[in-house]
Order: C-alpha cells, then sequence, then structure tokens
C-alpha cells in the first residue's frame, strides 16, 4: 500500500511483456547453481575465503604473502575457498594445496580476466555472481581481503552488510595491508560515521592486519569458543 498515491499506479501490476518459458528457465538454472554448490560443498568444513585482485603478478609481495596465507590456514585446518581465478586467487589455491586442507574455487563465466588456475581439489562454475556469494556467506567463518578492486570491495561490504543487519552471524572480516586499506578505513571513520549513515562500532567489524601470522591469530580465535564471544554477541537465528 502506497500512502502517498492516492490511487494503484496504472503500471503496479505486471503485463504480458512477461517471458514466461524464458524466465523460468533462468529460474532453474539459478536454483541448480544452488543446490549444486550446496550438495559440493556441504562436507567443506572448517573454511576461510580469501579475497583480492585478479591482477596481482605472480612472485609479487603480495602473491607471495596470500600464498603463505593460506597455507597457514591449511595447516591450522581451515579450507580455502576462493573465486577460482588468477592472480590473489591462484596464490590462495597454491597455498592451500600445499598444504593438507581443501582447496576450493568457486569459478565465474566473464568476458574477459576470469580464467580457472589449476589448483583447484573442488571446482565449481557459476553464470551468476549473486549465487557464487551464496555459497562464499554459507560456507566461510572468515573472510581474508587482499588487496583488490571492486570485485573484493563488493565481497568485503556484502558480508559487512549481512553481519552488521545480523543476517550473518558475525566472523572475522580481515583487510591485508596496512597501507592499502587504511585509506578505506579512515574515509569510513571520518566520512560514514561523521554523516552518521552508519553506527560507532561498525568498523569494528574489520580487522586491520600485514602478517599471516596475525590472520591465523584472529581467525584461531574465532574458531575458538572462549575466544568467540569478541565477534560473535548473540542475536536472532542467523540465515547463514
Amino acid at each position: 500500500m502506497n500512502k502517498t498515491r492516492k490511487h494503484t499506479h496504472p503500471k503496479a501490476m505486471s503485463d504480458s511483456s512477461f517471458d514466461k518459458p524464458r524466465d523460468i528457465w533462468n529460474v532453474f538454472k539459478i536454483i541448480s547453481e544452488i543446490v549444486e554448490g550446496y550438495e559440493s560443498l556441504s562436507h567443506v568444513k572448517p573454511a576461510v575465503s580469501i579475497f583480492g585482485s585478479a591482477k596481482i603478478p605472480k612472485g609479487s609481495d603480495f602473491f607471495n604473502l596470500t600464498e603463505e596465507i593460506a597455507y597457514k590456514l591449511s595447516i591450522e585446518g581451515y579450507n580455502i575457498i576462493t573465486g577460482g581465478g588468477p592472480g590473489t586467487m591462484e596464490a590462495a589455491n597454491i597455498g592451500a594445496s600445499k598444504g593438507p586442507s581443501l582447496s576450493i574455487g568457486l569459478n565465474i563465466d566473464l568476458p574477459h580476466e576470469q580464467t580457472e588456475n589449476g589448483h583447484q581439489d573442488i571446482m565449481l562454475r557459476y553464470r551468476y555472481f549473486f549465487t557464487r556469494k551464496v555459497m562464499f556467506i554459507k560456507h566461510s567463518m572468515a573472510y581474508v581481503a587482499m588487496p583488490g578492486g571492486f570485485g573484493t570491495l563488493d565481497e568485503l561490504f556484502d558480508i559487512a552488510t549481512l553481519i552488521q543487519t545480523q543476517k550473518k552471524r558475525p566472523l572475522p572480516i580481515i583487510l591485508v595491508g596496512t597501507e592499502f586499506w587504511s585509506g578505506l578505513i579512515d574515509w569510513i571513520k571520518d566520512t560514514l560515521i561523521k554523516n552518521k549513515t552508519i553506527n560507532l562500532g561498525d568498523p569494528s567489524l574489520l580487522s586491520l592486519v600485514d602478517t599471516a601470522d596475525e590472520v591465523v591469530k584472529i581467525i584461531n580465535c574465532h574458531n575458538d569458543e572462549q575466544c568467540r564471544h569478541k565477534f560473535d554477541k548473540g542475536g536472532p537465528n542467523f540465515e547463514f
């Protein structure tokens, strides 16, 4: 009910432009991607998602650091989930594969950039970003964001929003690279907080670190019941 309008808008009701067969087929494709992800990853626990730019070159400092983080997490028993592509994603899959835990790639069909790397024990392919996101959100108990672009920022703020709105149980969101991320953190504090578009405590959802050992320490803390209260302060029945 629109309280501003006195009458129903003439275009508020659907018309014959709805392409029922095609749209129903698209719905089935969406359902099939979600079902496949649920079935393929149901045993993958615990898991950490690592995000970052596909453009990070092999042998660079951030590539090597990502590989180290994934390796140390794998040694600790955490399966590693990435987007399955080159750059940061490949580094994380390599690091995971050098350890004992699973290396998982959630690949996406793109006209450029995305070519699957060859270091995945489980490789799933997606047409839609939003179905792929569901798999990251459902199966991850921590997010690690390496330096990246719009895609990394998208994943970062998506999970932060879900936690902020209590749709997802609190989990560590770790930004690696103080020099790279500090400008964003400053903007969140100086602009968003100043304009009261987020709550005073919301920046605490994000942790800023520089080393693999710091990442492992934060995630191990979250995985420890006595330490988890720092992240999980209770709440409703979370959807994820």
